[in-house]
């Protein structure tokens, strides 16, 4: 088995606990790795589990699992965790998995799962759109897309995620996180291939060429996995097709470095809105 054979890797450093007195990893902390490595799968396919898996009318439950040690890993080594969806049937999935340090192959792994109703976990098959979305990522397809319009189109899926996130995740009061702006914005909003929203922004018109992106929100399982980011491409693609020569957002401390990776520099002192510290952020905009 070769790192080709992936698409999919989870990273780790090998940590003082998970080690004996000869500094090897225990045999059983391979498979909490593996098992580590597949919960960030999911979200490498843009699906929030617990929401994908309501959605879809049931739940995933681990069979059988089996490993084979082919080297040890160490102490402080670094590793890699790839994870394939090598097999579907009827109402069971096939994961395979193999450890590397650099280009060593360590550990190898499968992992049986069956799909089933969560209430009396008797199997069920494996539905038509978990198999596409497995399916289609395997072979490299998009596993969400952005889509860009007007508050009139996206208004409910944008209110969906903003809620969430704003309101109920980070106590926003309700009053503070709607405004007539969003009438006049242009938006933005990723869905992943259940249809799910998962993350939005907004684009507001532009003053003298100087544009501003707000509420911008990713679903907290999601965060990282690529979907923010690309909301912020299609809106700053956007203001640059109407001519806007740079970008300005207030961006929350904690998300100042998401910002920084995006070409934004901080400008001026930092500031509270909504009691939630932030710092002007701005970008200029290629013509």
């Amino acid at each position: 088995m070769k790192r080709s054979d992936f698409r999919f890797f989870h990273r780790l450093r090998v940590r003082w606990a998970e080690v004996d007195m000869q500094k090897i990893v225990f045999n059983a902390h391979y498979l909490m790795y593996f098992d580590t490595a597949v919960a960030d799968y999911w979200r490498a396919l843009a699906l929030p589990y617990e929401e994908a898996m309501h959605s879809l009318g049931g739940d995933i439950y681990a069979k059988k699992a089996t490993v084979e040690f082919h080297a040890s890993a160490r102490m402080d080594e670094r590793l890699e965790v790839g994870v394939k969806c090598s097999k579907i049937g009827n109402s069971s999935m096939v994961f395979t998995g193999a450890i590397f340090r650099d280009n060593d192959l360590l550990i190898t792994c499968e992992l049986l799962y069956v799909f089933a109703d969560p209430a009396t976990q008797k199997s069920k098959p494996v539905p038509q759109a978990l198999r596409q979305v497995l399916e289609g990522y395997e072979a490299g397809e998009p596993v969400f897309e952005v889509r860009v319009g007007p508050w009139s189109e996206l208004r409910d899926p944008a209110r969906r995620i903003r809620t969430e996130v704003f309101v109920d995740e980070q106590k926003v009061p309700l009053e503070m996180e709607w405004d007539e702006a969003d009438d006049t914005a242009l938006h933005a909003v990723a869905f992943n291939r259940l249809g799910q929203a998962v993350a939005t922004g907004r684009l507001l018109p532009a003053d003298k060429g100087s544009a501003k992106i707000g509420r911008v929100a990713t679903h907290k399982v999601l965060r990282g996995s690529g979907v923010g980011r690309a909301v912020m491409d299609a809106l700053m693609g956007a203001a640059r097709k109407r001519g806007d020569r740079e970008i300005v957002l207030h961006a929350q401390r904690t998300a100042e470095s998401f910002y920084l990776g995006l070409g934004f520099a901080p400008r001026g002192d930092e500031f509270e809105e909504a009691g939630i510290p932030h710092i002007e952020m701005a970008r200029p905009l290629a013509k």
